[in-house]
């Protein structure tokens, strides 16, 4: 039998690219993990959701590992509301849909939205892993170019003007990581916020908005596009996995409830009751603007001992964006190709991303690289770089 004759077209397509986690090999332990886009492991409160667990049992028993679940779900849900409504998002129950993590709500709009006609737009470079969604769904699939201050607005339209004047599909929606951008850790400010809302309104696209990172600014965190939004042309995706735990696999979209029924429809997981009641309870029990500001405190050193790392260690010919926020730099090296500097790395022990995965054509990537400031120690940043820097210098 000849498996691969089963598989949809789409399918076969998706699957003569590298398999996922190709652009990182195993790493041994010592290894200084510059690449790892995860939270410090010693900010991961393991005991309080171990505490929340005992709680949740102690009081429901069984009930929370039953399908139906436990009455704390939809705790879970005001919860979110409440925290979305403090970031100027105001939404009803019927408004927000709970998902395992921000990758299945990507995947669950990119479902009900995109199909081989569709024509979606991103931002060059982007998050790796929507990329990849949408590829399983679309080949028509257009990049707008960021510069410091993120998406440029004024770009994407000329791109929607020339589209339209020459009769081409106009993108079905937008996908945006406006603040603390992965991977390039830019921040689009207001003024491109709502020009971009203007442009879906005189375009008639929506906006994905990705705000996975939002709240962990350096200062005062930004207003999310979602805050702007009058027509509901928005559909805000957010997580708790940058600023709780990523294994407990809770995300949101926020968006007009006939999108919230059709992506219900397509969401066919059974939803993940015990992890989701957990989370409520560690969520009853958590000071979590407390918890935000160590966040902030702890990443904000982190960020800037990788900035003077830069500054000190690398050639002059290097340059970067300096974030206000979120996990990540991105850097370039003129005239070096990082995929193939990568190997040169790992064999002294310190890894990073080539930037070439986060473009739509890889070609545009290969003088990017993406440092993490998240994972590391500020040791283990301070002589990550330095090794970089001596591998530049040879």
């Amino acid at each position: 039998m000849k498996v691969e004759s089963f598989f949809t077209e789409n399918s076969k397509e998706a699957l003569k690219n590298d398999p996922p986690g190709a652009w990182m090999p195993d790493l041994p332990d010592d290894c200084i993990r510059l690449s790892s886009g995860y939270p410090d492991p010693a900010l991961v409160p393991a005991a309080d959701i171990k505490g929340a667990v005992a709680k949740l049992l102690d009081e429901e028993q069984d009930l929370p590992l039953h399908y139906l679940g436990s009455p704390r779900i939809a705790e879970l849900k005001q919860q979110i509301q409440k925290r979305l409504a403090e970031r100027g998002i105001s939404v009803l129950e019927e408004q927000l849909l709970i998902t395992s993590g921000a990758c299945q709500a990507i995947d669950l709009i990119a479902r009900i939205l995109l199909d081989d006609e569709a024509v979606v737009a991103v931002e060059s470079p982007t998050y790796m892993e929507a990329l990849e969604i949408f590829q399983n769904y679309t080949k028509q699939i257009i990049s707008i170019p960021i510069d410091e201050q993120g998406l440029q607005t004024n770009r994407l339209e000329e791109m929607l003007d020339e589209r339209k004047r020459t009769g081409l599909s106009l993108p079905r929606f937008l996908y945006t990581i406006p603040t603390f951008q992965n991977p390039t850790g830019t921040t689009m400010p207001t003024e491109r916020r709502k020009h971009l809302l203007e442009l879906a309104d005189k375009f008639d696209f929506l906006i994905l908005e990705d705000d996975a990172y939002g709240e962990l600014s350096f200062g005062k965190n930004p207003l999310p596009i979602k805050s702007f939004d009058k027509r509901g042309r928005v559909l805000h995706v957010g997580s708790l996995s940058k600023v709780v735990a990523p294994g407990m696999r809770i995300g949101w979209i926020a968006a007009e409830s006939e999108f919230i029924n059709a992506l219900a429809w397509f969401k066919k997981d059974l939803d993940h009751p015990f992890a989701q009641s957990t989370m409520a309870v560690y969520l009853e029990n958590t000071d979590l603007e407390k918890r935000l500001d160590l966040l902030k405190n702890v990443y904000r050193a982190k960020c800037a001992a990788l900035i003077r790392s830069l500054e000190q260690f690398l050639p002059e010919s290097v340059s970067w964006y300096v974030p206000d926020g979120g996990y990540f730099v991105w850097v370039r090296i003129p005239g070096v190709d990082t995929s193939d500097l990568l190997s040169q790395a790992l064999a002294e022990g310190v890894s990073y991303v080539p930037g070439k995965y986060f473009f739509l054509n890889q070609q545009d990537g290969t003088e990017f690289l993406r440092l993490s400031f998240s994972y590391a120690d500020e040791k283990e940043i301070i002589e990550g770089i330095r090794r970089l820097g001596q591998l530049m210098y040879m």
